[in-house]
Parts: structure tokens; C-alpha cells; sequence
């Protein structure tokens, strides 16, 4: 293998879940037909190579920045105009995200941080757009007619510090602009003087557009132009609260209250609302509501801040209509610390108001049990747990533990608190393989006392059936994930482990459903969302689906050794000898030490049938014993 520093360009087809679904032979045309007559030809003309197709997407390298940006420009350009006669619902349109970054050469395939960054630059862009990273405008500035918008810097997976993202700007008359606030030398006394007046006017005129919510202050989202059809109910997405307390410590309140209010509305059936991963996706980015609104698939907008200050907090929150570009409702709440369940519960009942969904006899009812504690600091080490928990860090989920531990000490019948020190006990057997034995044994007894004190939360039911299932306990898992299923899981989280656990139970049919579900709340999930899925369409026999969606996740991350295994059985299934084996190469150069007897050893399959494919079809890929 070699590494070198290359400009990296990605790029993947905005709503192609849509379109397939309302015309899949009709989509796979046309974008057959943009390829051999446009795309190709343009990427191949400004000397870019083609590394890999994953089903909506292509990943192209050059040897220089500049060719990468001309490319992108005359693409979008060239989109704009092929797409001129074509109803907008048809319309194949690209996000395109362009980094110069080092990467490793392995075969005809590149990988590395160069690579990783370019795919999160392109969830940032546009439809029809490009988005680059600060590497990119250092070198293209002065040498392609555009102009370039500074987006702030992004935080980006597996990335130490933030990107800085630019949105390229394709109007003639923008070429040349750097509209923003680039990182450039340090500015004069004077400019900074004059740009804390101008912070003071706009501050001025935000305050002014809060009490006057009447007025549209931005571009109403598209329906045609989502990348998500909107779902047959009320759609929603809860933006990450902003702290605006004096103590930048105070963060993780922001978000707890957030995923609270999240975790509230989930639990409505008439409403649609996504999960706290893509709405934690937005956090510290400078993003419009029409964006949001079309890059998630839905109508509605949450969004506020968070000032604590001693015993007090302030909330501000509204609610907006993306496709008209109204308030809904705005309103403040100054409470004491000890009324913030209260706060909560009045915002999602002016959501609830507001968008008048349908409640069942069950859902009313978990509206009247009250606040899951009475007790503040146990609440708050709850909120610091979860932060901690989101991490993937060792370290990090070991504090947690302890902070869940000592919320327990404070109200012994917290069922959250239950349910998440369950998780992170079966986190150490999954994640970290510790004291594994006793890891999975507390971890049972612990959401067993979740489940008993949460009657009416699925998630520690989903929990158990995890367990029960590693412990090869199947009837129990299978009765606890009825049990889940009876209470109507409707959070991504749930669903997807849900999801995971079902394809081991040989409920493969409902494990695709359910983690379909999840990806449509969750639209920026992780890629183990897409090896569950995967996983499942292949024990359905659904090759060609499996191969797509694995390909999706491989792009996410490509160092994840399940979905390079789920491609080794799907490629050996269908008999493709080369991509089988090309997919057990990938296996070994990410886990040399991965086995056959390894695999078969972990993985609990309750049915002989489903586990002897997999085994076979990694065996004929040439995965070694």
C-alpha cells in the first residue's frame, strides 16, 4: 500500500431512495444515461479516475484541486441544464463534497481521512451543489470562476479538529466572492471594533425578529426538492437547543433537554419525527430552515436556546412551517431549575396542539405518567451519562457508569438510568469483549429492573431480547422482542437494534422493516444501520438490495469489517467470484486475524440454516478457516 495527497472528489444522487421507489427501471435510465453521455466523459476529460460506483454515488480522484473543482462546476452546471425539461420530481441532481487530503493507494481502491472528509463535505452541499474544505479554496481561490461561501467550521467523524466547509457559489455574478468568514490573518483593532457594532446590530435584529414572528425571514423549503418524500403525518425535526448560558459547560443541558424532547414526540404515532443522531448532525453549523427541512424530508422546524443560570432557566422555542416559511408558535419559559420538566412537557404540548396529531388511549397515558425523576442532580447526571455514552470511548463510558450509578444511589426507581447502565454493561461485552460472562449477566439483570420500572418503554425490552440472544436464550429473546413490538417502538434506536437482533432470530422480513424504518428517522445514521439492513436482505435472498446498501456503509466507513463480510457472502452468492473475493481481502486488511471458526463462535444465530450460508458463502469467497 502507499499514501499520497490527492484531491478527493464525491458525489451522490439527492432523493435516490425516492426516485427508485416510484420508478426504479425509469431511474436506473436515466442515470445510466447521464453517465454514459455527461458525467463520465467529464470526469475522465479533467483527468479524474473513477475509483469506485456504490450504487447513487461515485468517489473520483485527482491529481489536482483545480481540475476537481472545474469538474464539479461544469457537472452541476451541465445538471442544471439536462435537467431543465424534466418535472422536478424526476429530476437526478447531485451533492457534490471535494477535499485534498492524504490517502492510502490499496489496489485501485483509496481510503484514509482524505477520503472521509470529502463524503461529509458532500452531505453539507446542496442539492445541485458542491461543498470543499479550506484545503480545497487555499489552493482554487483565483483559479476557477466561481465565488465561495464560508459555512463554518464542521466537526467531522474521526477528525480531531472542525473543517472549515465553503459552499461554492455557481452564479456568474458571484465569481470571485468569498462571502463569509474565511480563516484569513488577523484582522486590525479597527475591523474588529466595527465588526462587534455590526454583532450588536444583528443582534438588535434578531431579538426584533423573535418578537415579531409573523415574518418570514427565509427561503420556504421545497417539497419537490427533498431529498425524503414527507411521510403521510406531521413531520418534525428538533434542532440541538442552543446554550447561551454564560458557562460553555452548560452544553450538555442544551442537548439533554433536546434528546428529551425528542424522546417525548417520538412516542406520538401521528407524528413523524427524526431521530436525535440527524438532528445532532446540525449542531454548531449555520444552517437555514429550507435545508433542514429538505435535507431530513420534513414540514417542520423545532428550534430554540438554553440559558441556566443558578436555580433558573430560560427557554426560547419555535416552532416553523418550512414550506411557508411561518411561525408557528414562539414562546419563552423562565422557570425555576425544578420546574424544567415542566418546560418540557408545555413545549410538546404546543407541538402537539399545533399539529394535531392522533392520540391513542396509550400514548395519552404515557403523557400522564409525569417526569421519569423527581430529582434533579439525578437528572443531571443522566444528561451527562448520555453525552458521555454517545463518545464510543472507553474512558468515557466508564465515567458514565459511574455517574449513572451514582443517579441510581440518588433515586433508585430512575428507569432511564436502569436502562442506559444496562446498555453500557452490554457495551462492554460487545464493544470492549470484557469479563464477557459477567458483562452479559449484568447486563440482563439491570434491564430486567429497567423494564420493571419503565412498564411502558420498549427500549429495555429491546435490550433483554439483545441479550438473550448472545446468551443463546433464544425462546426469551424471542418473547422479549414481542414484548418490544407490543409497545410500539418508534424511536431510530430502538428500531435498529430491534432490527439486529430479529436477522439472528431468523425474523429477517421484520428485521428489514424495522431497520428500514430506522434509516427514515435517522436519515445520517451510523453504518451499522446498513449492516443490519444488509445483513437482512441477504438472508431474504435480496442480493442485489444487500450489495447496494453495504456498498452505501462501506462508504460511510471503510474500515468496518461486517459490511465487507456481508459483501463477501452476497458477491459469493450471486456467483461474482473476483468481487467475493476482492470483499474477503477487505475482511483480512481490516481484521487479519478474522476467521471462520472466529465467526461462527460469535455471531448467534438461532437458526443452523441462516449461520451455515453465511459460513459457506465466506468460505467460497476464501476467508480461511
Amino acid at each position: 500500500m502507499e499514501r499520497r495527497l490527492s484531491a478527493i472528489m464525491t458525489a451522490d444522487v439527492v432523493g435516490y431512495s425516492r426516485l427508485m421507489g416510484e420508478d426504479e427501471a425509469g431511474t436506473l435510465a436515466a442515470l445510466k444515461a447521464h453517465r454514459a453521455e455527461f458525467t463520465d466523459p467529464v470526469i475522465v476529460g479533467h483527468r479524474g479516475r473513477i475509483v469506485k460506483l456504490m450504487g447513487d454515488g461515485v468517489l473520483v480522484e485527482f491529481a489536482s484541486v483545480v481540475d476537481a473543482l472545474e469538474c464539479a462546476v461544469i457537472l452541476q452546471r451541465g445538471m442544471a441544464e439536462r435537467n431543465a425539461e424534466i418535472p422536478k420530481n424526476r429530476r437526478i441532481e447531485f451533492r457534490i463534497g471535494i477535499n485534498l487530503g492524504d490517502i492510502i493507494v490499496d489496489g485501485d481502491d483509496i481510503y484514509g481521512n482524505g477520503v472521509n472528509v470529502a463524503a461529509r463535505l458532500e452531505t453539507l452541499a446542496e442539492p445541485g451543489g458542491i461543498c470543499l474544505s479550506g484545503r480545497v479554496l487555499d489552493q482554487v481561490e483565483r483559479n476557477v470562476d466561481v465565488g465561495f461561501a464560508f459555512l463554518g467550521p464542521q466537526a467531522v467523524k474521526n477528525i480531531e479538529k472542525p473543517v472549515n466547509a465553503y459552499k461554492v457559489l455557481l452564479d456568474p455574478d458571484d465569481a470571485g466572492k468569498v462571502i463569509g468568514e474565511p480563516k484569513r490573518a488577523p484582522r486590525s483593532r479597527k475591523r474588529v471594533a466595527l465588526a462587534a457594532v455590526a454583532a450588536a446590530l444583528i443582534a438588535g435584529s434578531v431579538a426584533v425578529a423573535w418578537l415579531r414572528p409573523w415574518e418570514p425571514e427565509f427561503e420556504v423549503a421545497s417539497v419537490e426538492r427533498m431529498a425524503l418524500p414527507l411521510p403521510d403525518k406531521p413531520s418534525i425535526a428538533v434542532l440541538p437547543f442552543t446554550n447561551i448560558s454564560d458557562d460553555p459547560s452548560q452544553e450538555y443541558f442544551a442537548d439533554g433537554m433536546t434528546e428529551d424532547l425528542i424522546t417525548d414526540l417520538s412516542k406520538i404515532s401521528g407524528l413523524f419525527v427524526i431521530a436525535r443522531n440527524s438532528s445532532f448532525a446540525y449542531k454548531g453549523q449555520q444552517v437555514t430552515v429550507r435545508r433542514v427541512a429538505e435535507d431530513l424530508g420534513v414540514r417542520y422546524v423545532l428550534e430554540g436556546s438554553v440559558r441556566r443560570a443558578g436555580d433558573h432557566v430560560r427557554v426560547n422555542a419555535q416552532l416553523i412551517d418550512a414550506t411557508t416559511g411561518g411561525h408557528v408558535w414562539a414562546d419563552r419559559y423562565d422557570r425555576r431549575l425544578d420546574n424544567i420538566f415542566a418546560v418540557q412537557d408545555a413545549i410538546a404540548e404546543k407541538v402537539v396542539r399545533a399539529l394535531e396529531p392522533h392520540l391513542t388511549y396509550s400514548e395519552r397515558k404515557r403523557r400522564d405518567e409525569g417526569p421519569k425523576t423527581t430529582n434533579l442532580e439525578a437528572y443531571d447526571l443522566v444528561l451527562k451519562a448520555r453525552e458521555l455514552m454517545t463518545r464510543f470511548d472507553h474512558n468515557a463510558a466508564a465515567e458514565a457508569r459511574d455517574k449513572l450509578q451514582r443517579a441510581i444511589e440518588l433515586d433508585p426507581a430512575y428507569g432511564e438510568a436502569y436502562s442506559l447502565l444496562g446498555l453500557y454493561y452490554f457495551d462492554e461485552w460487545r464493544l470492549w469483549g470484557l469479563d464477557r460472562d459477567n458483562n452479559l449477566s449484568r447486563a440482563l439483570e439491570i434491564a430486567k429492573k429497567a423494564a420493571e420500572l419503565s412498564q411502558l418503554d420498549p427500549a429495555p425490552h429491546v435490550l433483554l431480547a439483545q441479550v438473550h440472544q448472545f446468551r443463546r436464550e433464544f425462546e426469551e429473546a424471542n418473547r422479549e422482542a414481542d414484548a418490544a413490538f407490543a409497545l410500539e417502538p418508534k424511536d431510530a434506536i430502538t428500531l435498529a437494534n430491534l432490527g439486529s437482533m430479529l436477522r439472528y432470530a431468523h425474523r429477517s422480513e421484520e428485521a428489514a422493516e424495522v431497520v428500514e424504518r430506522a434509516i427514515r428517522l435517522d436519515p445520517y445514521h451510523p453504518p451499522n444501520y446498513l449492516e443490519w439492513l444488509s445483513d437482512a436482505y441477504f438472508l431474504l435472498g435480496r442480493y442485489e438490495e444487500c450489495i447496494r446498501v453495504a456498498n452505501r456503509g462501506v462508504a460511510l466507513e471503510p474500515d468496518f469489517v461486517p459490511l465487507h463480510v456481508i459483501l463477501a457472502e452476497c458477491h459469493a452468492a450471486m456467483g461474482n467470484e473476483k468481487e467475493a473475493r476482492n470483499a474477503a481481502a477487505e475482511i483480512l486488511r481490516a481484521n487479519p486475524h478474522f476467521t471462520l471458526n472466529a465467526f461462527a463462535s460469535y455471531v448467534p444465530f438461532s437458526n443452523e440454516g441462516d449461520l451455515h450460508i453465511k459460513t459457506e458463502m465466506l468460505r467460497r469467497a476464501g476467508v480461511p478457516e
